[in-house]
């Protein structure tokens, strides 16, 4: 994200790096079409590099309790499911944006929450997907998305999770075990440093797979194991590959980084 680059660059860097999908952030999207591309033209990029869209990365607040703020978000949230539907994927990302302050106990209104926003993606073959993040008060755990997802009744309910955001969050990595791997959308990869303690921990801290204390290989294996078979989408915010000044290299490096691992874990 440091370098700034649009979204035509990143689609380009990724195919030149070796990836085989991207995961892009609604705002990119927005910037491109502020600058009068159309949602056509960034598909026909994107397919003519070989590549797909996993999902698109979301903030709008559809589960604040205000329901004026939740309502514009759901208004937004369909904008973005439309841009999911033109771009060729079937997901988008329900995290806490609105409630990252407050912590919400309820988890049966968070569900029926939750149920509106995926019954609305019915409409579009888009659904939205708990993400959980570290640092927040409410969707900072796999416990807390699970419990949101109990209270849904739809085939469509998924979970969104990240090795730094698991940490951060004090979810152990056993729980992974207890998911039914296709109800996990998506998995994104990164690791994390010994120093600063946990609680500490900020998105910068994020690094390279392999290059810090994350049980990278127990974590694969155990996703393995519950049957996961989506993709594995690298997302760190090290201030530190954005100095490089090379945004191909850092791409590059992380792709090898992350497959050296997974070479190590089976």
């Amino acid at each position: 994200m440091g370098f700034n680059l649009p979204i035509e660059e990143e689609i380009d860097i990724a195919a030149q790096a070796g990836y085989k999908g991207i995961e892009p952030w609604e705002g990119r999207i927005r910037q491109f079409l502020e600058r009068g591309g159309s949602l056509s033209d960034l598909r026909k990029r994107i397919d003519d590099h070989g590549l797909y869209v996993e999902g698109i990365v979301t903030f709008f607040q559809w589960a604040v309790e205000d329901d004026e703020r939740r309502a514009a978000g759901i208004e937004q949230m369909k904008r973005q499911m439309d841009w999911a539907t033109q771009l060729g994927t079937t997901s988008v990302a329900a995290t806490a944006s609105g409630i990252t302050n407050v912590r919400l106990n309820d988890f049966r209104v968070l569900g029926g929450r939750y149920q509106t926003i995926l019954e609305i993606g019915d409409e579009f073959g888009v659904w939205p997907i708990l993400e959980i993040w570290g640092a927040v008060q409410t969707l900072y755990s796999l416990s807390d998305a699970l419990a949101i997802a109990a209270w849904v009744e739809h085939q469509k309910a998924g979970l969104l999770l990240d090795v730094y955001h698991m940490f951060r969050g004090g979810s152990p990595f056993e729980g992974l075990s207890l998911l039914n791997g296709r109800k996990l959308v998506m998995f994104h990869v990164n690791d994390y440093p010994a120093y600063p303690p946990r609680e500490q921990l900020q998105d910068r801290h994020r690094a390279y797979c392999g290059d810090g204390i994350a049980p990278l290989p127990m974590i694969f294996q155990t996703l393995r194991d519950i049957g996961y078979e989506g993709s594995l989408s690298f997302e760190v915010f090290n201030p530190d590959y954005w100095a490089t000044g090379d945004p191909l290299l850092v791409a590059k490096t992380a792709l090898e980084k992350l497959n050296a691992v997974l070479a190590q874990s089976f």
